[in-house]
Parts: structure tokens; sequence; C-alpha cells
């Protein structure tokens, strides 16, 4: 989505905010060589993920051609179908809604292509498992074999993180060692660091986070126009159900000085012409 002047011009009245790309936690560009701490390309045992296997009951409401050839397809190796159906079983979407199942294809994906090249076309794919299955093991899955382990999950992140540079997973690691309650001080700076990298790809959630950890000066050295800058970037791509990214937005603009908003401003002014070149 392409920032006009004019939107920009609008967090002056507190209006609709703009998406763009933003900068490192600090405010300056990052660095993809920062310090963090990095996870090996593994050998194919090292993530393995266990398969379940389950009766769960044949789907229905999917047309048969369509989820009979994703099935073909799945069981053939292929990683788009193992993802789509993956999807599909983890909202109920066509399909009877199953988690189990859902964490069986993107097991699949983990396994068969985590040695993948980050370039590969199939590399965004492989990223985003890993990423579903570190969200189950945080949560784990009612009932069946899939118990919560934040260690496993971390592992997930880490590795979606740091080898395919997936800015969602570092995003859901930058939440681990953040919120971590006897975090170090160096969980802090790691955390603050991936944080900072997932906004600067445009991840709207470490935006949102970032901005508030900036502008309430959150264990952060208070700088309020930058975070209401990333609180901006954040709101505009907020999904209507994360309210907590208005709400955090609207707060922000309201206690916002002239001098915050028109230093915000120059801020997106500055992404902007820097896009431009």
């Amino acid at each position: 989505m392409r920032t006009s002047r004019r939107i920009i011009l609008a967090l002056m009245l507190g209006a609709a905010p703009v998406a763009a790309p933003g900068f490192a936690f600090d405010g300056a560009p990052v660095k993809p060589d920062a310090a963090l701490p990095m996870v090996s390309q593994p050998a194919a045992q090292a993530l393995n993920v266990p398969l379940k296997k389950t009766n769960a009951p044949a789907a229905t409401a999917a047309p048969a051609p369509t989820l009979n050839s994703l099935q073909y397809a799945a069981e053939g190796g292929h990683p788009v179908a193992q993802w789509k159906l993956g999807r599909m079983y983890a909202a109920g979407d066509g399909v009877v809604q199953d988690d189990v199942r859902a964490f069986e294809y993107f097991s699949r994906i983990a396994n068969a292509h985590a040695e993948d090249s980050p370039s590969a076309p199939q590399a965004a794919i492989v990223a985003n498992a890993f990423v579903a299955l570190g969200r189950y093991y945080l949560s784990g899955i009612p009932n069946p074999k899939i118990k919560a382990d934040t260690d496993r999950a971390r592992e997930m992140f880490s590795y979606a993180a740091s080898y395919f540079g997936n800015a969602d997973a570092q995003y859901d690691l930058a939440r681990l060692y953040l919120k971590t309650p006897d975090a170090s001080r160096d969980d802090f700076r790691y955390g603050a660091r991936w944080l900072g990298l997932a906004a600067q790809k445009g991840q709207h959630q470490a935006q949102a986070m970032l901005g508030q950890m900036l502008f309430n000066g959150d264990r952060l050295p208070r700088q309020a126009a930058r975070g209401l800058m990333w609180l901006t970037l954040a709101r505009d791509n907020a999904a209507p159900d994360e309210t907590w990214i208005r709400e955090s937005y609207n707060r922000a603009i309201a206690k916002a000085s002239d001098d915050d908003r028109a230093m915000a401003v120059q801020m997106l002014e500055h992404w902007v012409q820097g896009r431009k070149d």
C-alpha cells in the first residue's frame, strides 16, 4: 500500500494511519548481521517434529475433487498442498476443524524442507509451517498428544526467524524473550532486536508493540514521536479484531504533544522520500 503525503499529514489530526516499512527499534535500520542468537541449519533429525496419526472424520464440506486433489498432492510430498490442507484443518475451512491434522501437515513440511535454501520458491511456506508449529507448541492442543512446550515453541520460532528471516517468527520470538517473567538483560536485548527486525519488515503487530514500548518508555528510553510513528504504521494494517492496536494508537495520539506529532510526520516523510530514491 502506497503512503501518500495526505495520509501522513492526517497523523497530525489523529486520522487514518499509513502503511509502510519501518525502522529498527531504535529508529535506525537494523543490520542483518546484528548480534542475535542464531540457529544453525539443522541436520534432518535436529528439528524433527513428531507426526500424529489420527482417525479424524472425513471432510464433507469441501468439493470432493478439490479436496481429493489436494490430499493426493500432499501425500506426494507437495509442500503447497500440505500447507493449504494444514490451513484448512486449522481453520475448519471447508473441512471439519482438526488441529491435530493441521499439526501433522505442518510437520511434514518442516521435516522434509527444513534445510531448503531460504531463496527456494517454497521457502515462505516452510517458514510459515515452523511458525504454525511454534504457535501450537505455545498453546498445546487439547486432548491429543501435543502438550504446551515453550522451549519447543522457541526452537520453531528461532529457526524460522534466523534461517528463513520470517517476520512473524521474529515477532513471536521477540514476545517470548520480552514477556518472560524472569527475563535477563540479554533476553530483553535479544527480544528488542528481534522486534526491531520484524517491525522493519512491516510486521504490524511488531510495529504496534514497539510503538507502545517507545511511546510509554516501557523498558526503553521514551521516544514519543518514534513510538507514535510505529503505532501509526501498525494501525493501518490491523485486522478488525486487533482492537488493542487501534486502542494503543488512539491513546498515544490523544497524549502526544504537538511537537511529538510534528516529529512523527517528519519521520514518516523521511521514510516516504527514502522509498522514492
